[in-house]
């Protein structure tokens, strides 16, 4: 399922390394690893009765001594300071919301169908940015929305009752979240580093979590936990491999392995969950990735075509 904590599309506060494509693209094998695997342990974990408000607070709680220890051996606290808590406060807010949609769908839906459905969010994405940023779209990324909400429809299966609507209608508002949490992190990107980025947003969800407790807290037996705090260390290590992927290897280059998440979410539904894999969403997967990278191709490529234009930049 996607990361839903997703970076910046151009993270400007990546500290440059050398560059090294082959170990960024194993660290994003890596983060698109852990991150199906996360996800599975926490539809396991939905199926002994965690609910989506847990598994916020236990995800993100879970994931912050590892947060934390990552930033006090790497960038140091100098690195979350901010000038703009109202930003990280909307970001957080929107964030908290697309997770819980997230989480939500992988509960009422099997794992392959919500992740595709949730991988559409480049598509609602490209069509947010017309409208709150006043973006240029062009022939190429209205292709893609095209083939992703085609895409979408082929797995949704508008009619037919082989999936609950109400788990199709909660993976389509996930991936509208998701998008716009994207908006809201290129604005904020631009000021702020992907170390505040990623921290605040933790902290903020893990306390919306706690105060969420009394009324969603379940008690839960020592299986239980275990998937819990698996999802929440494999979750942030997933993370921080997602953000060094983007130190060795161009976002071109790495951006798409996270597809691959819809590959194994696929396979593993069907080997923890026994959900074998239907034609309809095989086909519907295959035009949300080919949208999903159409629309990554082409960003690229107009950032090449403006950084050749205005070298200084």
């Amino acid at each position: 399922m996607p990361n839903p904590t997703p970076l910046p599309a151009t993270p400007a506060k990546v500290a440059p390394a050398a560059d090294r494509p082959l170990l960024g693209i194993a660290l994003r094998l890596g983060s698109a690893s852990c991150f199906a695997i996360m996800a599975v342990a926490l539809k396991l974990s939905s199926e002994r009765g965690v609910t989506a408000p847990e598994m916020i607070l236990y995800r993100n709680g879970f994931g912050l001594p590892v947060l934390l220890a990552w930033v006090l051996l790497g960038p140091g606290l100098g690195a979350l300071r901010t000038r703009r808590p109202l930003a990280h406060l909307t970001r957080s807010a929107i964030g908290l919301v697309s997770m819980v949609l997230t989480f939500e769908a992988l509960i009422l839906l099997p794992l392959a169908e919500a992740t595709t459905i949730t991988f559409a969010a480049p598509v609602f994405a490209t069509i947010l940015s017309v409208f709150v940023l006043s973006e240029r779209v062009g022939r190429y990324r209205w292709a893609a929305v095209a083939m992703g909400f085609t895409g979408v429809l082929i797995v949704m299966q508008p009619g037919s009752d082989r999936l609950p609507l109400a788990g199709v209608l909660v993976a389509v508002a996930a991936a509208i979240g998701q998008a716009g949490v994207a908006i809201t992190l290129r604005q904020i990107g631009k000021s702020e580093g992907i170390a505040a980025i990623v921290f605040w947003f933790t902290v903020a969800t893990t306390v919306a979590g706690l105060l969420a407790l009394p009324w969603f807290g379940q008690r839960h037996d020592a299986t239980t936990w275990a998937l819990l705090v698996a999802a929440g260390m494999i979750g942030i290590c997933g993370q921080l491999m997602m953000t060094a992927s983007l130190q060795h290897a161009p976002v071109a280059v790495v951006a798409p392995l996270d597809y691959l998440q819809i590959l194994w979410a696929t396979l593993f539904g069907w080997l923890v969950f026994a959900h074998a894999p239907v034609a309809t969403t095989l086909l519907g997967a295959a035009l949300v990735v080919a949208g999903g990278l159409l629309t990554a191709w082409r960003e690229h490529y107009l950032r090449r075509t403006v950084i050749a234009a205005r070298p200084d930049l």
